[in-house]
């Protein structure tokens, strides 16, 4: 069946169809090659139409995935941060709890440990989603992570606007901040 498909098709190869007028007459070579001429004009600038419009359908999808995963990475940051911001008033508890180390201390030992544990499984937890932790003193006070609570003054030059003591730690996700650290800073008076 195959054969006999392959064998017409190649029948049609040999027969050529010759251009005419609309009286039928066959049209001279010179018209021939003019009508093939404005075809393949029309044809190329179809071409050019069609590959113009693919070229821009690509780059338009391609522009779609970058801001699909744009938005997934925003919505994926947003989501951290409601879910720290929900977290941050029992972190601030227990770093309330922490700093009385009068009182913390007399607490039954069992009972801080578990305590101690359970906050250092919420630090860990906000590690793996790569929350970090605003906390450092002696470093320059940077408005961009510390919120200015108060200055407090000093006589040594060197310690001139670095952070003297953590009021509250701040987090951040990557550059983004959730929350500053509210912090005293040194103000260097002669």
């Amino acid at each position: 069946m195959n054969e006999e498909n392959d064998k017409k098709e190649d029948d049609f190869e040999d027969v050529v169809f010759e251009e005419s007028t609309e009286d039928g007459e066959a049209l001279a070579s010179k018209d021939i090659s003019k009508k093939l001429r404005q075809d393949l004009k029309i044809c190329r600038k179809e071409k050019e139409e069609f590959l113009t419009g693919w070229q821009r359908a690509k780059a338009d999808y391609i522009n779609l995935q970058k801001d699909l995963d744009s938005t997934r990475i925003n919505t994926s940051i947003i989501t951290k941060e409601k879910v720290v911001l929900n977290l941050l008033p029992a972190l601030d508890g227990f770093d309330m709890a922490f700093s009385h180390k009068e009182s913390w201390e007399k607490v039954d030992k069992d009972w801080r440990q578990g305590m101690e544990s359970i906050y250092q499984q919420l630090i860990n937890g906000l590690k793996n989603l790569e929350v970090e932790r605003i906390d450092s003193d002696k470093v320059i006070f940077d408005p961009n992570i510390h919120q200015s609570i108060s200055l407090v003054e000093t006589d040594k030059e060197e310690e001139n606007h670095k952070i003297e003591k953590i009021l509250q730690a701040g987090y951040k996700i990557g550059d983004r901040i959730i929350r500053p650290a509210k912090v005293t800073v040194y103000e260097y008076k002669k």
